[in-house]
Parts: structure tokens; sequence; C-alpha cells
């Protein structure tokens, strides 16, 4: 019983990781680059406007940051659950 109670919080946990990651991907790539770029125009960042710099450039570079952050959180918990790589 506790084996089961000990994969419910590991899955848990992970799907929570992964959904944290996915609204903060979304609003960066749609909210920021799409819905929200009228109001980020007037800021410029590199030349142009902070609505396109998300479009073009910094989605991506979020969506890098949340590739890392992804693996270094599931390798500690991985080793919180035991369950980690030798």
């Amino acid at each position: 019983m506790a084996d089961n109670s000990s994969n419910t919080a590991y899955w848990s946990a992970n799907v929570r990781i992964i959904l944290i990651s996915l609204v903060i991907w979304a609003l960066v790539s749609f909210g920021f680059g799409i819905l929200l770029r009228p109001m980020l125009s007037g800021i410029a960042v590199g030349g142009t406007d902070l609505g396109f710099w998300f479009a073009q450039q910094g989605s991506i570079l979020v969506f890098l940051a949340l590739i890392f952050f992804y693996a270094w959180r599931m390798n500690k918990l991985d080793a919180e659950h035991g369950v980690e790589e030798e």
C-alpha cells in the first residue's frame, strides 16, 4: 500500500511540474507574443518592441530555460522518491 501512495505522490508531483511548465510556456509564447503584443509594443528591446521580441526570441529562450528547469527538478524529484538513475 505504501508503494502505491509513493507512486501516486511521484506522478502527481511530475504532472504538477509539467502543467506549471506548460502554463508558463503558453503565457510567454501565446500570451506575450500574440495576445499582449499591442500592450508591449511601447517597450523597446534590442531595437524592436518587446512583443515582437517575445514572439521571435523570448519564447524560445523561455522554452530552453524550462527544459533545463524540468530536467533539474525531475532529477531532484527522482532522488526524493528513490528512482534516480545509477
